[in-house]
C-alpha cells in the first residue's frame, strides 16, 4: 500500500484523481437526478476537436475545450430547428458528428506522437497547470452548488411551484450544464475523452442505490469518486494497465457492488425507490 506513495508521479495522479472525483462525484448527483448523463457524454464528444486543435497548436486544452463547447451548443440549436428534427436527435448528429471530426484530426498519419492519448487521458502524468485546474474547478464546483443548492432542489422536485416561488427552474438547469460542460473540460485531461463521463455518472449513481436523500448521496458519491480513483491507479501500478482506463474500470465495479448492497439496505428498513428521487 505504501509502496506507490514512494514515487512521485503517483503522489501527483492521487492528487489530481482526489480533486476529480470530489468535484465529479458532488456534481454527478446532480447530472443523474436531473437526467442529464446523455448531455454529459454529449458534452465529453463535442469538446474532442477542439481540444485536439488546441493540442497541436501546444496551447491547454480548456483554451480548446471551452470555444468547442460553443460551436457545439450552436450547432446543436440549429439542427434542433429544422422540421421534424427533435433536440435529442440534434444532440445525437452534433455530438457524434464532432467526435468523428476529433478522431479524425486524432488519427491522421500527419498528428505528432502521443496526440492519441486524449482519448484515455493521461491520470499518471498531471502538470502543476492541471492539478491547479483541478483545484480550481473544486472550489467553483462546490461554490456554484451551495449558491444553486435551494433552486436545484425546487426546480427539480417541483417545477410549477418553483416558478410561482420565483425560480427559474430553465435557468438552473443551464448553470447546472455550464458547471458540467467547466468540469468536462477540466477532467479530460486526466481521464481522457472517452473515460470522463464515467466520473460524473459511475459514483453518483452507485450512491443513488444507497441514500435516497441528497445531502448524503453526494458525501457518498464524492467518497465512492475518491475511493475508486485511487483504486485504479492501485491497479494500474501493479497490473501495468493504462491509468485512465484502470480508474474507469475501478468506477464501473464499485457501481456493480452498490447494487446488492442497496438491496441490503432496503430490506434492512430503508427501502429505495426505483425511481430518481427528482424527476
Amino acid at each position: 500500500m505504501v509502496e506507490p506513495l514512494q514515487d512521485e508521479f503517483m503522489r501527483r495522479a492521487i492528487a489530481e484523481v482526489t480533486l476529480i472525483g470530489i468535484a465529479g462525484g458532488a456534481l454527478g448527483c446532480w447530472v443523474i437526478l436531473y437526467r442529464l448523463s446523455y448531455a454529459a457524454e454529449s458534452l465529453a464528444h463535442s469538446i474532442f476537436p477542439g481540444v485536439i486543435l488546441a493540442t497541436l497548436a501546444g496551447l491547454p486544452l480548456i483554451v480548446g475545450g471551452i470555444p468547442g463547447i460553443l460551436v457545439a451548443a450552436l450547432a446543436i440549436a440549429a439542427v434542433s430547428r429544422v422540421p421534424g428534427v427533435s433536440r435529442e436527435v440534434a444532440i445525437g448528429v452534433v455530438a457524434t458528428t464532432l467526435f468523428g471530426l476529433g478522431a479524425l484530426l486524432a488519427l491522421s498519419p500527419d498528428s505528432p506522437p502521443g496526440i492519441q492519448e486524449i482519448l484515455f487521458g493521461d491520470i499518471l502524468g498531471p502538470s502543476d497547470a492541471d492539478l491547479a485546474a483541478a483545484a480550481a474547478l473544486v472550489a467553483v464546483v462546490a461554490a456554484g452548488l451551495f449558491a444553486l443548492h435551494g433552486r436545484l432542489l425546487a426546480g427539480g422536485f417541483d417545477p410549477t411551484a418553483a416558478r410561482v416561488l420565483g425560480a427559474r427552474p430553465g435557468g438552473t438547469e443551464a448553470a447546472l450544464l455550464v458547471l458540467l460542460a467547466l468540469a468536462v473540460v477540466v477532467a479530460v485531461q486526466g481521464l481522457g475523452n472517452l473515460l470522463v463521463v464515467a466520473v460524473f455518472v459511475g459514483p453518483a449513481a452507485a450512491a443513488r442505490q444507497l441514500s435516497e436523500r441528497i445531502v448524503p448521496m453526494i458525501a457518498l458519491a464524492v467518497g465512492i469518486a475518491v475511493l475508486a480513483g485511487i483504486a485504479g491507479l492501485y491497479l494500474s501500478y501493479y497490473a501495468g494497465t493504462a491509468g485512465g482506463a484502470s480508474v474507469a474500470l475501478a468506477i464501473v465495479a464499485a457501481y456493480l457492488l452498490s447494487l446488492p448492497l442497496g438491496r441490503l439496505v432496503s430490506r434492512a428498513g430503508k427501502p429505495l425507490r426505483a425511481e430518481a428521487t427528482i424527476g
